[in-house]
C-alpha cells in the first residue's frame, strides 16, 4: 500500500537554486520597514558573516567545556553505534537497508538475506556507498530516497542532496549491476515528485522551467517521461494552478490489480484526485479533504472531513472500503473498517498480500487490527500490543506473503523488531536495540491537563520514580502541534544521555493542530484557531508547576519546525513560565513566511497573513511582530540550518537579531551551515547540534543555575 501520505511529503519540494535567491534583495524590498529582512539573503556575504560571528560566539561558550564535549561524544557513539537495529526493507529476494556509522558518514546502501539478518552480525554486500561517491565527484552528497520499481525490483531512482537540503538531483540505478544505468533517467537538482510507471515510463513532477511551478514552490505541471527521449518531449498529464500546492502523479499495485493515478493539490489539505486510464483522467469521486488507496479490487477512502455520500454520513477520520468498480458506477455501500470515537484515531494503514493493517491510536496509545477480505466479506482480527509505546508496520513481501515487521518502543524501552504472520499472534523476535542508559530508575506516566477553554489535553511525563514534588526538578517540555502529526512515545538514547540520566525530567505535550485524537484534534487548531495550540502548550506547562513537578526558574520548552514555532510563543506570550526556551529550524514571522521557501503550501494552517481579516489574527501569535524591549524573556536559543530549503533560515536569523537589537542579552544562536530541514546531515553535526541544545537546556534548567553560561 502507499498512502496517499507519501504524495503530500513528497510535495514539500522547491527548485535548488530558489535556495539562494528566496528571500534575496528583490524580496527584501517588499519590506523595507523591517531592518533585518537582508538577514532573508540566505547566501549573501554579510548574511553569512553574521551567521559566522554569532556561531563564533556560541562556540565560544561552549567549545572550552568539558561537559559539553563529553556529551558531543557521547551522543555520537549513540548515534554511530553499529548495535543500532538495521531498518530492512525486502526487495526481490534481498534485504535492504541505509546505513550511517563512524566509518560510513554518508552512508552505505546496502544488502542481506533474511538468515545472515537474523545473526547478531549479518553479512552486508555494499549496494551504493555515498562517501566513495561524494569523493569520486567532489560533491557533499547526502544520500535522500530510493523509488525503486516494483514487483520487478531490477531498477531505482536514486535522489542525491547536496549537503542535506529538500532539493535532489535523480539517476536511475541497476540493482544487479549495483551501478548507475548509463544513458538511463537523471533529472537536475530540484524539488520533485518520481514514480515508475513501468520499465520505460516515469511519471515526473519538477521544475520544467519558467512557468512550471506554483507560488509554493512546487511542480504545477505532472508528465509521463518515456525512455530514451528528452524531457522536453514527455507528455503533459495535468497542469494544475498557480496558486495550487503541486500536483504529482504515481503508480499503486496490489494483489494484480494495477491504477495510475494523478492528484492535484489545491492546498496542503485539500485535493483533486484522477484515475488515469489511457490517455484519459477521471476525477474521483471523493471528498477534497481526504486519502485513498487500493486493497486488490477494493478502494480504500479516509474522508478527513465529514462526507455524505450514498444516503450516508461517515465520520471525518474514518476508513471506508467499497469495491472499486462498483464506486466507479456510482455505488456507495461502503464498509467501514474503522469509527473513530472520542479518544481514537487512523493512523495509517499498511497491506500484505491478504491483510490490510489498520493503525490506530486509543488516547495516544498504538492499537492495530487485521483486516482481511475473503468471499466478498470483510472480516477483523484485533493484534496484541503492549500497552503504551510507539508502533511501526511494514509489510515485507506485500506480493506474495503476510509477514510483515513490527516494530514497538517507547521512551524507556528500545525498539524491537519482529516477524509477525497476519492471521496469527505468533511472532519472531528478529533484532533488539541496545540501552543506552539504565532505564530501571524511570517510569512513563500520561496525565491530562485542563486548556483555557477546559479541553483535556494529554501529556506523557518521563521521570525519576521517586522524583519529588518539590518544583526544583529541571523539566523539558516538548511540543508540536500541527498538521496533524502524531507525538507517541519512543526511545532516544541521546535523550537519555543528555537528560534523563542527569536528573531531568523530560515531558511531551499532545496539543491540539497534532493528529493525536484525529482531524477534529488538528482542525480545532487552524488558522483563527491557532491560538489553542498555545493555549493547550502553556496549560500542560502550568500543570507541571502546579503539581511541583518543576517551577519556572527550571522549566524549558522546546520544538522544532512548526514546533519551533510553538516555542516561539511561548517565549513571546508567557515568557513567566519558563527560563529557556529551545526553537529549532522555526517559523516565528508569520508575516513573510508565505513568501519565503515552502511557506506558501502552510497557507491552509496558519492563513494567509496578506488578507487583512486573517493577518488580524496571525499577528497576534507570530513572535517576530510581538517581541518587546521592555520584557524580560527567557533564555532562547535559536538553531537553523543555511541549507533548510523547506523553512528559511532567515526566521530564527530575524528573531535573534531583533532580540539583541531590542538589549536582550540572554539569547544565544547557532546555524549549521548544511544539514537542510533536519538541522544536520551526518551523524557528527546531529551529535554536535544536540549537544549544543542540549548543554544550553540544562546550563539554564538545572538545580543550581544561578552559575549559568549566560543570565
Amino acid at each position: 500500500m502507499r498512502p496517499q501520505l507519501k504524495l503530500i511529503t513528497a510535495l514539500v519540494m522547491l527548485s535548488a537554486a530558489s535556495l539562494v535567491q528566496a528571500g534575496g534583495a528583490d524580496k527584501a524590498r517588499e519590506n523595507s520597514s523591517d531592518q533585518f529582512v537582508w538577514l532573508e539573503e540566505v547566501g549573501a556575504e554579510k548574511s553569512l558573516d553574521w551567521v559566522k560571528a554569532h556561531n563564533q560566539v556560541t562556540r565560544g561558550k561552549l567549545d572550552g567545556d568539558a561537559g559539553f564535549n563529553k556529551l558531543r561524544a557521547d551522543l555520537q557513539v549513540v548515534l554511530d553505534s553499529k548495535d543500532r537495529i538495521p531498518g530492512i526493507r525486502k526487495m526481490g529476494n534481498a534485504y535492504y537497508n541505509f546505513w550511517t556509522d563512524a566509518e560510513h558518514p554518508r552512508g552505505v546502501w546496502r544488502k542481506t538475506s533474511l538468515d545472515e539478518y537474523r545473526k547478531a552480525q549479518p553479512k552486508w554486500e555494499t549496494v551504493l556507498d555515498i562517501d566513495a561517491l561524494a569523493k569520486a565527484e567532489n560533491e557533499n552528497w547526502v544520500f535522500k530516497n530510493s523509488v525503486c520499481r516494483e514487483p520487478a525490483f531490477d531498477r531505482c531512482l536514486i535522489q542525491l542532496s547536496r549537503g542535506g537540503a529538500d532539493a535532489v538531483s535523480m539517476r536511475e540505478f541497476d540493482l544487479a549491476s549495483k551501478s548507475f544505468v548509463k544513458d538511463g533517467f537523471t533529472l537536475p537538482e530540484a524539488k520533485m515528485t518520481v514514480d515508475w510507471r513501468d520499465k520505460d515510463h516515469l511519471f515526473v513532477a519538477t521544475d520544467f522551467g519558467a512557468g512550471s511551478m506554483t507560488d509554493s514552490g512546487y511542480a504545477r505541471i505532472v508528465k509521463e517521461w518515456k525512455r530514451g527521449t528528452s524531457l522536453t518531449s514527455a507528455i503533459t498529464l495535468l497542469e494544475g494552478q498557480q496558486t495550487d500546492m503541486g500536483v504529482s502523479a504515481h503508480s499503486s499495485d496490489h494483489g494484480g490489480v494495477h491504477h495510475e493515478l494523478v492528484r492535484r493539490g489545491v492546498t496542503f489539505y485539500t485535493a483533486e484526485n484522477f484515475l488515469r486510464e489511457g490517455a484519459k483522467l477521471s476525477k474521483l469521486d471523493v471528498p477534497a479533504q481526504s486519502g485513498i488507496d487500493f486493497f486488490g479490487t477494493q478502494f480504500i477512502v479516509t474522508p478527513k472531513e465529514i462526507w455524505n455520500t450514498g444516503g450516508k454520513s461517515f465520520a471525518s477520520g474514518s476508513v471506508l472500503a467499497i469495491d472499486f468498480e462498483a464506486f466507479k458506477k456510482g455505488e456507495r455501500n461502503f464498509t467501514v473498517l474503522f469509527q473513530p470515537s472520542d479518544s481514537t484515531s487512523f493512523t495509517g494503514a499498511t497491506s500484505t498480500r491478504n491483510f490490510l493493517l489498520v493503525q490506530s491510536l486509543d488516547n495516544v496509545k498504538s492499537s492495530l487490527t487485521e483486516w482481511q477480505f475473503k468471499d466478498g466479506k470483510w472480516a477483523s482480527r484485533q493484534v496484541s500490543l503492549p500497552t503504551m509505546g510507539a508502533v511501526g508496520v511494514s509489510a515485507l513481501d506485500a506480493d506474495h506473503n503476510d509477514e510483515y515487521l513490527l516494530s514497538y518502543s517507547d521512551y524507556l524501552t528500545p525498539s524491537v523488531y519482529q516477524l509477525a504472520q497476519g492471521g496469527s499472534d505468533k511472532r519472531e523476535l528478529l533484532k533488539s536495540a541496545p540501552a543506552f542508559f539504565d532505564a530501571t530508575p524511570y517510569e512513563i506516566r500520561q496525565k491530562f491537563a485542563s486548556s483555557k477553554d477546559g479541553t483535556k489535553v494529554p501529556y506523557f511525563m518521563v521521570s525519576r520514580k521517586d522524583v519529588k514534588l518539590d518544583g526544583n526538578n529541571p523539566t523539558l517540555l516538548y511540543g508540536y502541534g500541527g498538521f496533524q502529526i502524531s507525538l507517541t512515545p519512543s526511545y532516544s538514547g541521546g535523550l537519555g544521555k543528555s537528560w534523563l540520566e542527569k536528573g531531568g525530567v523530560y515531558v511531551v505535550a499532545n496539543i491540539r493542530g497534532g493528529g493525536e485524537f484525529g482531524p477534529r484534534w488538528h482542525q480545532a487548531a487552524l488558522k483563527e484557531n491557532r491560538q489553542r495550540a498555545y493555549d493547550d502548550f502553556a496549560a500542560v506547562a502550568e500543570d507541571l508547576i502546579a503539581s511541583k513537578i518543576t517551577s519556572p526558574q527550571h522549566l524549558g520548552a522546546m520544538g522544532g519546525s512548526n514546533g519551533g514555532l510553538l516555542a516561539g510563543v511561548a517565549l513571546t506570550q508567557r515568557p513567566e513560565l519558563f527560563n529557556a526556551i529551545v526553537s529549532q529550524v522555526p517559523l516565528l514571522d508569520m508575516q513573510r513566511f508565505n513568501k519565503l521557501l515552502a511557506g506558501a503550501s502552510w497557507m491552509g494552517e496558519y492563513g494567509n497573513p496578506d488578507v487583512p481579516a486573517e493577518w488580524d489574527y496571525i499577528q497576534r501569535y507570530s513572535p517576530y511582530q510581538n517581541l518587546k524591549a521592555e520584557v524580560k524573556y527567557p533564555n532562547v536559543l535559536f538553531i537553523t540550518s543555511t541549507r533548510d530549503d523547506r523553512v528559511h533560515p532567515g526566521h530564527a536569523r530575524k528573531m535573534a537579531a531583533k532580540m539583541m537589537d531590542q538589549g536582550h542579552t540572554r539569547v544565544w544562536y547557532y546555524e549549521n551551515i548544511e544539514g537542510g530541514h533536519g538541522g544536520a546531515a551526518n551523524n557528527a553535526q546531529r551529535a554536535d547540534m544536540s549537544a549544543i541544545t542540549y548543554s544550553f537546556l540544562w546550563n539554564m534548567l538545572k538545580w543550581d543555575n544561578a552559575a549559568s553560561v549566560v543570565r
